[in-house]
């Protein structure tokens, strides 16, 4: 299991919310490049962003921002918020982003997803945020109305290989996640699943690799000092040699 860090942006910051509320944003780190390299010396090989900004209004907002973290550092990245074009989806891909995250477009917009997949295959995720089980899109503030797990389905059914999934109550929460539902996911789809939400400590980690599940986001329990990055890594790589040692 990959153990994947976390940095949400907001006004150049990098910051955190609860359960998606905009209104409960705070700063838990001066610099975004040097959180990420930070990140990098720790043992990650992956790194999940965020553009707030983005995801609330329907565009890029702190892109240069994200180019520059996958320029200078060595992580793969993996970007959401604010993606509903071609044009943004080819700016980040070509310009080194390693994969993007569909989130509203996936609910509002299937056809984009449909030629983006068609396009960069596995470099397509698409994130269902998910309230009482429930998809949300713009920012987690429009529900849907359909069932996340529905979604995934039909996501799968165009070609989408990853999806990540956040229960946005347990989203900054230090709750845990939300095993019960990505069991759910796990056994409506085979795509990779990437949970994010509520991972407080190691034993959300052991729990969610117990899970087969594919990775694993974390960013307040990393801020907090409740998770230390580099044991979750450990434990997620030796969960994954694990597997593979019993594979017949």
């Amino acid at each position: 299991m990959i153990v994947i860090p976390a940095i949400d942006l907001k006004d150049g910051n990098c910051v955190r919310l609860y359960r998606g509320d905009y209104s409960t944003v705070h700063k838990v780190a001066d610099s975004p490049l040097e959180t990420a390299l930070t990140f990098q010396q720790l043992g990650a090989t992956w790194l999940h962003m965020v553009d707030l900004d983005g995801a609330k209004d329907g565009m890029m907002k702190n892109q240069d921002i994200i180019l520059r973290v996958c320029n200078e550092t060595s992580l793969k990245v993996e970007v959401g918020g604010g993606i509903r074009d071609m044009e943004t989806v080819d700016y980040y891909l070509q310009n080194g982003v390693s994969r993007v995250i569909f989130g509203s477009a996936a609910v509002k917009n299937k056809q984009l997803v449909v030629d983006a997949v068609k396009k960069y295959g596995e470099k397509i995720a698409v994130g269902i945020d998910a309230i009482n089980g429930m998809a949300c899109a713009e920012g987690w503030m429009d529900n849907s109305g359909v069932d996340f797990c529905e979604l995934a389905v039909e996501m799968e059914k165009i070609g989408v290989s990853k999806i990540i999934f956040t229960d946005i109550s347990k989203d900054g929460m230090l709750s845990g996640p939300n095993l019960t539902q990505l069991d759910e996911l796990k056994s409506a789809v085979s795509c990779d699943i990437i949970a994010s939400g509520g991972i407080a400590n190691l034993k959300d980690i052991i729990n969610l690799a117990e899970l087969n599940i594919y990775g694993a986001i974390t960013g307040k329990a990393i801020y907090s000092g409740d998770l230390s990055l580099p044991d979750a890594i450990k434990i997620g790589e030796r969960v994954e040699n694990m597997e593979k040692d019993y594979e017949y």
